[in-house]
């Protein structure tokens, strides 16, 4: 359906007319909750205040409260101490940022984690953030927990800070959390910054938030998930909503059997386009969206509702509670905590061409990063304008080294590649699928709205060839010839690109209602991609299998699961169906017929089959 009845652009208008400039709203929700019961959310330090007040005859004596980096601490106790003092409740505070190591040696160790010179690239720290603390002063604090933990009732001592729940004694814990989207726009805004660290720039902030702090502190939340006596939501400074651990755990368990979305996100870039912010009503004053962060489990959070309240907390807790549930027994076996499936959307509509890249192949990305699988990915095509298309493989005549040689010329000189000349390209229309394997050399070209269907290590992409652009913030963006070139597999050109990474849908399954296609299920990676097609409706059995879904084609679907809820999903809208869902039914509540994409785990990954292509 291309227009209106009055020549209008729809939002639901596929392929785009070339002369297209303005892209109409649709129904996508950037938005989502997930449903609770009335009064679980609550809001405010007054009431936290008053928590506290009614506690303490009790026997509430020491409360800890933790929090992951980046919450505004300052801002937090300073509200909660107003409010105690306006009931005349007189805390003794202790700040665990008085107990940071001393920088050199911290620093020393992380540096190997860091990546030394490289802009980008580091490893997984692998332990706890016990390293950030000097143990004699946290020692200090657990004495002094301990001792006020035997003081007569009716005086309050709290201990707060990101890694306060090392000091390990108390009589409640509070935890606040933060989404990594606001982390990065409160470093931005010179409001936020590493532990005992100041960075000089927004690489090296992310750069150690990715490969350092994340990785410590996620050990640690989830290590006391189930200690928790109160959930905060450390967005609002002013107003802070919050919920008991209880209801937080119960609430966990109830998604982790439903479908649910999580929150996505937006991100302008230098190449992006301008389908994403028409069509999904984002910030008008942006230059252009290049990405959405639809469903990337380092990244997303959900959103959880009750009485028109909002309360956020990040994707990991639910996979730390309930990884068998959402993934089912054989994928949790293999990924553990792990949400493996990624979503994403590339907006080169009216925008520029993505970088040629590739991503690194499985060995090369455990020994260099410390990941333990590697990107293989898909590029879906949900919309695209005439001439649109995607460049994949090097073409036949292509000689990797004279390759390499005028990239690195054009590195030296600034002098522009003709990427034409090198590329392979391929036509791309809309519900096209491009199979991405590891090692694959690609980019999406201009004109293009691209489902990135891929597996969760999303950072490692090396750039080989980057049109010589500046990031948004003014710096030539990093390429990575040297790091690309020891993962690209050359053979992977021409003719072979299109016998072998164009899908060809093969229809497996048909009933009354639904279609039910086979996309892509080759032995280069762990994950099966399909696609319903249905006028009507489509029901989907989980059978031990999570799945990551995409209503690519319709209006809205009516979402209903085998536990009684009903939600819906919008077109362009994912949707995460745990394994424990057990089945789901699609109902069509538009006058479009509906094509819903499918990625699921295999369940023999990591088992009879490899996790990637293991031929290096």
């Amino acid at each position: 359906m291309m227009n209106s009845d009055d020549g209008e652009l729809t939002p639901f208008a596929a392929p785009l007319p070339a002369d297209a400039s303005a892209y109409p709203k649709g129904h996508y929700d950037t938005l989502p909750a997930f449903a609770l019961a009335e009064g679980e959310i609550n809001k405010g330090y007054g009431e936290l205040a008053a928590l506290i007040q009614d506690k303490i005859p009790q026997g509430l004596r020491v409360l800890v409260i933790d929090g992951f980096p980046g919450v505004n601490w300052d801002g937090f106790l300073a509200g909660l101490q107003a409010e105690l003092l306006h009931r005349e409740i007189r805390a003794e505070f202790y700040h665990l940022a008085a107990c940071l190591a001393y920088p050199t040696n911290r620093e020393e160790v992380f540096q190997p984690f860091l990546g030394g010179k490289d802009r980008l690239f580091g490893k997984h720290w692998p332990f706890g953030p016990e390293i950030f603390f000097d143990p004699l002063l946290v020692e200090e604090l657990r004495i002094t927990a301990s001792i006020r933990r035997s003081d007569k009732a009716g005086r309050i001592t709290i201990f707060a800070g990101s890694g306060a729940s090392l000091i390990e004694l108390w009589d409640e814990l509070w935890y606040i959390d933060l989404p990594k989207d606001v982390i990065q726009e409160r470093f931005r805004k010179g409001r936020a910054g590493n532990i005992g660290y100041l960075a000089d720039n927004f690489e090296n902030f992310y750069k150690r938030c990715y490969f350092v702090e994340w990785p410590a502190f996620s050990r640690l939340k989830r290590a006391i998930l189930p200690r928790i006596d109160l959930f905060i939501d450390g967005q609002d400074d002013d107003n802070p909503a919050w919920m008991t651990g209880a209801a937080f755990r119960a609430a966990l368990e109830e998604i982790a059997r439903s479908p649910f979305r999580v929150r996505p996100w937006f991100y302008p870039g230098p190449w992006g386009g301008q389908f994403m912010k028409g069509h999904m009503n984002l910030d008008q004053s942006k230059p252009n969206y290049a990405w959405s962060f639809e469903m990337i489990v380092p990244e997303n959070g959900i959103v959880f509702e009750s009485g028109g309240r909002f309360l956020e907390c990040s994707f990991d807790f639910v996979m730390f509670a309930h990884n068998r549930s959402i993934l089912g027994p054989r994928a949790a076996a293999q990924f553990i905590y792990e949400w493996p499936i990624r979503f994403d959307y590339l907006d080169t509509v009216d925008g520029g061409d993505l970088s040629v890249q590739v991503h690194p192949r499985p060995d090369y990305i455990k020994k260099e990063f410390g990941e333990t699988y590697t990107q293989d990915e898909c590029y879906y095509i949900v919309n695209a304008k005439p001439g649109a298309r995607v460049y994949l493989g090097l073409k036949e005549h292509t000689d990797p080294g004279g390759l390499k040689k005028a990239l690195l010329h054009s590195e030296a000189t600034g002098e522009e590649l003709d990427v034409e000349a090198w590329i392979h390209s391929e036509p791309a229309q809309p519900h096209d699928l491009f199979f991405i394997p590891n090692g694959t050399v690609h980019c999406s070209g201009r004109g293009n709205l691209v489902l990135e269907i891929s597996a969760t290590p999303y950072i490692f992409t090396m750039k080989i060839y980057d049109y010589l652009r500046r990031d948004l913030e003014g710096k030539l963006r990093p390429i990575n010839i040297e790091r690309g070139f020891a993962n690209i597999r050359p053979e992977r050109r021409g003719e072979w690109i299109s016998r072998n990474l164009v899908a060809r849908p093969r229809l497996i399954e048909e009933t009354e209602e639904s279609r039910l296609y086979e996309l892509y299920n080759q032995p280069w990676t762990f994950y099966v991609v399909q696609r319903a097609e249905f006028a009507t409706r489509h029901t989907l059995l989980t059978e031990g299998r999570g799945f990551a879904v995409n209503l690519v084609e319709g209006e809205r679907v009516e979402v209903h699961s085998a536990n009684g809820r009903v939600t819906s999903l919008a077109y362009l809208e994912t949707m995460l169906i745990p394994a424990a869902a057990e089945a789901v039914t699609f109902v069509n509540r538009g006058s479009l017929p509906c094509r819903l994409v499918l990625v699921y785990v295999k369940p023999e990954a990591g088992l009879s089959v490899p996790v990637n292509d293991p031929n290096d």
